[in-house]
């Protein structure tokens, strides 16, 4: 279930840098959704896409290439373009009181930049924006994807309950990578159905019918990966707890679009399967995709598409203590299932959010 629009603020002015990728895409899919006008969007590239023109709106806007000029009139920066093109784009460039928002890794672990989801931990920006931050710039970083979409659904368990513990496996689309990777898998899977063997170019193995490790560099003295290693430091960063106990395994699989992950979480406090679920229910962002019955759970394609993060498979683990507790049974263990989408909440989505955070509280302060 898509969550309604905010209001449209009318003294935003934004930019998109990489508005030609899958990410730059959704996020004006989500703009166009929301109404917001064209004519405060600069839609911005590599010279190479420069004066081509991309969909909005009912009509088309024209690509400008990204200089080091293009960004002194916008109010808000939507950068989601790689690491390098972030860390290029200079302080001086920005128009005074200007807010850049990273799609990126390239300023996430960076102490004096706020790495936000809004419903989990958006109070963080009023002192970040207040402050200013990284050389005098207002920047906000957006977290990996998968860390967005596994927090979302194990937040409101951490709040009311606390958490000892976390073994999470992914399963992720080909999104995560862009759109060259989702053209990738389905070429892959024409020349497989049609007897052809499926040669890899943007992954490092075969993707259509097929599950493999991420694809990010494993770490050889502790056996992580990347992307594994990023969902470890960004939830004690978010969560502000270097204490909880992680467990990564990130996986590749054949689907274009939403991630899913299987999680497994040991609790400081126990809980009953009804308080646990009632937790959940409570969240913004979330839908309980769950029922035994029908074996109706949340599956990629049910995300797809969706701003909810789907949340199911929920039960006990019972290789943990369970006790009695006024003549019901508590756990210290729960293991659940989500999926959610890569490209808007997982990335297109959040970043937006925070440009409704921000825009808010500038609206607040005139």
């Amino acid at each position: 279930m898509n969550t309604p629009a905010p209001p449209i603020f009318p003294a935003v002015r934004l930019a998109i840098v990489g508005a030609t990728g899958a990410v730059g895409r959704e996020m004006l899919a989500i703009l166009d959704e929301r109404h917001f006008p064209a004519d405060r969007i600069v839609p911005l590239a590599s010279a190479r896409s420069a004066g081509t023109t991309i969909p909005y709106a009912g009509g088309q806007l024209t690509i400008v290439e990204m200089t080091e000029g293009s960004l002194a009139s916008v109010d808000i920066v939507l950068v989601s373009a790689g690491g390098d093109v972030a860390r290029s784009i200079s302080c001086d460039s920005l128009k005074p009181g200007a807010v850049l928002i990273d799609n990126s890794s390239a300023f996430r672990m960076d102490p004096a930049v706020p790495l936000v989801i809004p419903e989990v931990n958006g109070d963080v920006l009023s002192e970040a924006l207040d402050t200013g931050a990284h050389a005098g710039a207002r920047i906000i970083a957006n977290p990996n994807c998968s860390t967005i979409i596994m927090l979302m659904a194990i937040t409101p368990i951490h709040r009311v309950f606390g958490i000892k513990r976390i073994i999470v496996s992914t399963y992720q689309a080909a999104s995560g990578a862009g759109a060259a990777a989702m053209r990738e898998l389905s070429d892959q899977t024409g020349d497989v159905l049609a007897g052809r063997d499926a040669t890899p170019d943007i992954f490092p193995e075969p993707c259509a019918f097929n599950v493999f490790s991420h694809n990010t560099n494993v770490d050889p003295a502790t056996g992580y990966n990347v992307e594994e290693q990023k969902m470890i430091d960004e939830t004690r960063k978010i969560w502000r707890d270097e204490t909880v106990a992680i467990s990564t395994t990130c996986i590749r699989v054949p689907v274009l679009r939403a991630h899913a992950e299987s999680i497994n979480v040991e609790l400081k406090q126990p809980a009953t399967e009804a308080e646990f679920r009632a937790a959940l229910a409570a969240f913004p962002g979330l839908s309980i995709v769950d029922d035994r019955r029908t074996n109706e759970f949340p599956t990629s394609l049910k995300a797809a598409g969706g701003d909810d993060v789907l949340v199911g498979r929920i039960r006990p683990d019972a290789s943990l203590p369970s006790e009695c507790r006024s003549g019901e049974t508590v756990h210290f263990g729960f293991s659940l299932f989500v999926a959610g989408d890569q490209l808007r909440k997982g990335a297109a989505l959040n970043a937006i959010q925070i440009m409704d955070l921000v825009a808010a509280r500038s609206a607040a302060a005139v």
